[in-house]
């Protein structure tokens, strides 16, 4: 079956949608109440909001669907403040065209990745407009911050050692891959990070700064880190982790990994005496076996990147449009 403008109209056929599919898969103790909102407990701790929208072109690639992508990428922005991820609300904009075995299966992603995550979606909305079988998915986020956490882009300090949780630009490349029409054994790296950040917290880390790189890639986000806090980010680009089918895309298309997108990689700054305990940290954990250590913070400002044969180059942040609808 085929969703049409009827599926929007807020009668019979909506509340039929909203049964057979987002209630069966999203069922909760607060859902479940089918109120005009989600009424949650009295946080011990900072309360921290973010939100984030979901375009990506195809919806359903290698290693991952638009679906899983939502719970993600707002579940990563609470982690890199250092909050645990509680609570997602989910809001859909179908068009018309679109098969309903096709949002069950987004819908069911969504499900299953905030159930590995350990967050509920607890709120939502459907809406219908014209088109051709597309959707687009916005969640927002909730996490309790406890207290004695400070995370933050502006704490980075000289001596600082930066460490990447993993291999650069396999979301990029997957995606870019699909729109071609080629092969590629690659597979996007979309992954819910929380069990990383917290396994940081837990083994006693002094974490200063901590961004997931997405779209811009990890040049993009030194950039935004220097100028946050003042500070100059000095990079090793014999140290990044790059995997061998990323880096033969980059050949052939002429791409360069440091502004590849990525949906499940961290950029995160510790003190020079933590950073063999953390390395050890986020090695240990789901999605981290990759991590390396890739450069240090100085006083100063900007980027630069020791290259691989010797030579020294500032690293600017992405211009214009690296590859639309990429999340």
């Amino acid at each position: 079956m085929k969703i049409e403008l009827r599926h929007g109209a807020g009668g019979a056929d909506t509340a039929g949608l909203i049964d057979s599919i987002f209630a069966r898969h999203f069922h909760n103790a607060v859902l479940d109440k089918m109120e005009d909102g989600a009424v949650l407990p009295r946080p011990a701790g900072e309360l921290v909001l973010t939100t984030d929208s979901f375009v990506v072109q195809p919806l359903e690639f290698s290693g991952g669907n638009i679906g899983r992508l939502a719970v993600c990428g707002t579940v990563n922005d609470l982690s890199c403040m250092g909050a645990v991820p509680k609570y997602l609300t989910a809001g859909f904009i179908l068009e018309e065209g679109l098969e309903t075995d096709t949002l069950e299966r987004m819908v069911a992603s969504m499900a299953a990745t905030a159930k590995e995550a350990g967050v509920s979606i607890v709120a939502g909305d459907t809406k219908v407009i014209e088109g051709n079988g597309g959707m687009y998915i916005n969640t927002a986020g909730a996490g309790i911050r406890p207290q004695g956490r400070c995370v933050s882009a502006a704490n980075l300090c000289p001596g600082d050692q930066l460490i990447l949780s993993g291999t650069l630009g396999e979301h990029h490349a997957v995606i870019l891959s699909s729109r071609m029409g080629l092969q590629t054994s690659l597979k996007s790296d979309c992954a819910p990070l929380n069990a990383m950040t917290e396994a940081l917290f837990s083994a006693g880390v002094s974490v200063h700064t901590m961004r997931d790189i997405t779209r811009g890639g990890l040049a993009t986000v030194a950039c935004e880190l220097a100028k946050a806090s003042g500070c100059a980010l000095a990079i090793e680009e014999s140290a990044l982790p790059v995997s061998e089918g990323v880096h033969a895309l980059c050949g052939i298309l002429g791409l360069d990994p440091l502004t590849m997108g990525n949906e499940g990689k961290l950029l995160i700054a510790v003190p020079q005496a933590d950073t063999a305990h953390a390395l050890a940290t986020v090695k240990a954990v789901p999605y981290g076996e990759n991590a390396a250590v890739i450069g240090t913070v100085c006083a100063g400002s900007g980027v630069t990147l020791q290259t691989a044969i010797g030579g020294r180059r500032v690293l600017s942040p992405l211009r214009g449009e690296g590859l639309p609808r990429i999340c």
